[in-house]
């Protein structure tokens, strides 16, 4: 007698029972911006490195401006004119190395911890990442340095408002406090955009620091007369320069003034931010 063929095995092709009428508790939706400048936010402040570098920079631009201001007064001599805010210039130079410092971590430490994988696979768009930090990290930056200037400026004017100084306008008002807080600030997002172009701490910030300080020092041992011309222009548009120009205070007779250093550094940091879009888009990480 034949045996009957064994029936096809089917029973791990079936598939679960449905429930058409079952609703997640959970809302699902588009992720979108918002949600990217949310992870960045809770990333940025949640790293001890980003408080130490705040907390040296309030340091640098309150302390500095408070001494400068402090020995200017104490000395009893008369300021001759000088504008009276121009002591802060001096703390703001310092404190940009912490801006130049925090901007670049902000992307390239990400890199070296391998965090970025994890970050661009909880977000695929390379862009809306870089865009989430370059916001995040821009207005932190920006109102703490506002809020540190206006200290130091309204103490420098209640101290040194007696002493010859030269008594600033609503003009150098905002220059000195708005003005040179959107500096530093674009500074540190050009900053970001090279850490995320060289993907190396240590690198990005040396480049920053080159870029920051090399244009001035080469100037100074430029002695030739045939270099003239090339030494005006580096003292000019160097950083330092065109920081001191927000003062009122700048350090060549020509070159940028008034608001034009922070037009310049916008159509920089603008070049380099789309370098480094389209070199997150285009590479592996």
């Amino acid at each position: 007698m034949t045996t009957p063929a064994p029936a096809p095995f089917q029973a791990s092709h079936q598939q679960p029972p449905q429930h058409p009428h079952y609703v997640s508790p959970i809302p699902v939706t588009d992720a979108h911006l918002g949600h990217a400048v949310a992870s960045e936010w809770t990333k940025i402040k949640s790293v001890r490195s980003t408080m130490w570098t705040l907390g040296v920079l309030i340091v640098l631009v309150f302390g500095i401006g408070l001494l400068s201001t402090v020995a200017v007064r104490s000395s009893g001599s008369t300021m001759n004119g000088t504008p009276v805010l121009s002591m802060g210039f001096f703390g703001v130079l310092l404190g940009s190395m912490c801006v130049i410092t925090l901007g670049v971590l902000t992307v390239a430490s990400e890199y070296g911890t391998g965090m970025i994988r994890t970050t661009l696979t909880a977000c695929p768009s390379r862009a809306r990442v870089l865009t989430a930090k370059a916001i995040v990290f821009f207005l932190l930056a920006f109102v703490i340095l506002t809020v540190t200037t206006t200290l130091v400026a309204l103490f420098q004017y209640a101290m040194l408002k007696g002493t010859g100084a030269g008594l600033p306008s609503g003009g150098q008002w905002i220059r000195a406090t708005v003005g040179v807080s959107l500096y530093v600030a674009l500074l540190g997002l050009l900053s970001l955009a090279i850490g995320s172009l060289i993907r190396h701490s240590a690198g990005a910030i040396t480049v920053m620091l080159g870029v920051v300080l090399l244009p001035l020092v080469l100037a100074l041992f430029m002695f030739a007369q045939s270099l003239s011309g090339l030494r005006e222009k580096l003292f000019e548009y160097s950083i330092p320069n065109q920081l001191s120009a927000f003062y009122s205070t700048s350090v060549s007779s020509s070159g940028p003034s008034g608001w034009q250093p922070l037009w310049i550094l916008l159509g920089v940091t603008a070049v380099a931010y789309a370098g480094a879009l389209a070199a997150l888009s285009s590479r592996d990480v």
